[in-house]
């Protein structure tokens, strides 16, 4: 059941002998709202319903969320957490907001200043919309949000753009959308910096909402495509950050000596199996591997089956694959891994198993939570890549980084690697984009973004095949990239 909780609202400290009348000014401004004005039928309806899109889109259903700044609490509700707790300095706001939800036990809604944030973590998702343009001192409250965040926790803020003052100023004269006093008016890089200075780390911001009414149509086609576009999302109403906690690097992190399960997908390769195994090399406590059999014409698996028999230096699995396709492989040996943390190792060893280590540490170190291999920053070996496969893997870089919103500078690079634990959370959501990837890199790559997965690329050598044909077929797997950037459009950033 929705409850309240009657907390006494706490002066910053040290004191400001102006921010007392702030605070006070505030709650009484939108105690007076609270029972006048309802998002859901006001002039900005439209504006609200598109706000609400966008979370439903970020955050996964059954999380558990913190709002602060929840008014109502009708985006905390539409959002079907496990755990929601809604935080509002107005007492009247979390009055009408209980009354509300009184129906739903998973919603919890706290008077209180978000200054002094008098609510215990942790949280899947914070969440500050239209928000940090209120705030006195919103360093102060985002390091309030800090202490209930674990290293998986996403900040989500958004807020309106400096360039819509004048506009939303005349709205509100015409009484046609709920008055505010006076704001803030923060840009983007005034709330990346303000979330620096407060420990977090943005992954990636957006332009949204060009048009707040409901217009058929029109608004959709403005809200979802339009604003996307240069010179228009420089007219966005407002402007959406994500950010995670900065990792920490301290021994006590929970995640300091992670175990691994390097996957192998191979077809066609039985010469290069010897030199897998003697490369691979040990990482943490405890590094297995695993091989995925392709339904080779050669002799691969039986190579495998031999070469593995007296194998002993690290624990091993041998799959057949029973589907088609890299994505197919790369999923059955996931689904069997016990390592803490997944990585790919293409069997063609185009790229040295001596360059893993250098993923494992990117990860265990929080630098990123999803590694992405770049072949094309240290020189490559002279026919390591064909020219116009350069030329494409380039394109497709600037391609991929508008799209996902994360620079990713080599798409189709076999070595990715990712917490078990996030796999898990990809695998859950793939009927978001359904089985659409005969590669599996783009599984992998628009299901990290969907979660918000900080996207780290590493460097590492391209080498020369030593042994076997390469599968990538140049105009065959060309087009189908090409269908991978309009599907991903669809489904990730015109939505």
């Amino acid at each position: 059941m929705a409850t309240t909780s009657d907390i006494a609202l706490p002066v910053v400290s040290p004191p400001d002998p102006g921010y007392e009348r702030f605070r006070d000014e505030r709650a009484a401004h939108w105690d007076r709202i609270a029972r006048g004005y309802d998002e859901l039928t006001s002039a900005s309806a439209g504006y609200h319903a598109r706000i609400r899109d966008l979370y439903q889109l970020l955050v996964p259903p059954g999380s558990r969320v913190l709002e602060i700044g929840s008014g109502h609490g009708t985006l905390l509700a539409a959002l079907k957490p496990a755990v929601g707790v809604g935080v509002d300095l107005s007492a009247a706001m979390i009055q009408e907001a209980a009354k509300r939800h009184s129906g739903n036990a998973a919603l919890r809604f706290i008077q209180a200043d978000a200054h002094a944030l008098p609510v215990e973590g942790p949280f899947d998702v914070v969440i500050l919309s239209d928000l940090v343009n209120e705030l006195w001192d919103v360093q102060r409250v985002l390091e309030c949000v800090r202490g209930v965040c674990t290293p998986k926790t996403r900040i989500i803020i958004n807020a309106y753009s400096r360039v819509w003052e004048w506009p939303l100023s005349m709205v509100r004269r015409l009484g046609l959308a709920k008055p505010l006093l006076r704001q803030n008016w923060l840009t983007v890089e005034d709330i990346q910096n303000l979330l620096n200075l407060a420990g977090f780390e943005t992954i990636r911001s957006t332009p949204e909402v060009l048009c707040p009414l409901k217009i058929p149509v029109l608004a959709p086609l403005l809200n979802r495509l339009v604003v996307k576009l240069w010179p228009m999302r420089l007219l966005a109403m407002t402007n959406l950050v994500i950010a995670r906690p900065k990792p920490r690097t301290d021994n006590d992190h929970p995640q300091t000596h992670p175990t691994v399960t390097v996957v192998v997908p191979a077809r066609n390769e039985s010469g290069n199996v010897p030199a897998i195994l003697a490369r691979i090399p040990q990482m943490g406590p405890r590094t297995e591997v695993i091989f995925v059999e392709g339904n080779s014409t050669d002799d691969t698996f039986a190579v495998l089956e031999r070469e593995l028999a007296g194998f002993t230096r690290l624990p091993w699995a041998l799959l057949k694959q029973t589907g088609k396709g890299k994505g197919n492989a790369v999923r059955a040996g996931f689904e069997a891994a016990r390592g803490d943390i997944l990585m790919i190792l293409d069997a063609d060893l185009t790229v040295p198993p001596e360059d893993l280590p250098r993923v494992y540490e990117a990860l265990r170190l929080g630098t990123g939570e999803f590694v992405n291999g770049v072949r094309l920053v240290y020189p490559m070996e002279e026919k390591a890549m064909r020219f116009l496969n350069l030329l494409g893997n380039k394109f497709f870089s600037f391609a991929f980084s508008w799209l996902l919103g994360q620079r990713i500078k080599d798409t189709l690079c076999g070595t990715k690697a990712l917490w078990r634990a996030d796999y898990q959370r990809v695998a859950a959501n793939r009927a978001y984009f359904g089985d659409f990837d005969p590669f599996g890199d783009f599984d992998l790559i628009f299901g990290a973004a969907k979660l918000n997965l900080k996207i780290v690329d590493l460097p590492v050598r391209y080498r020369e095949r030593t042994y076997g044909d390469t599968n990538i077929h140049r105009w065959r797997h060309g087009w189908l990239l090409l269908r991978m950037v309009a599907f991903g459009a669809r489904r990730l950033k015109f939505v």
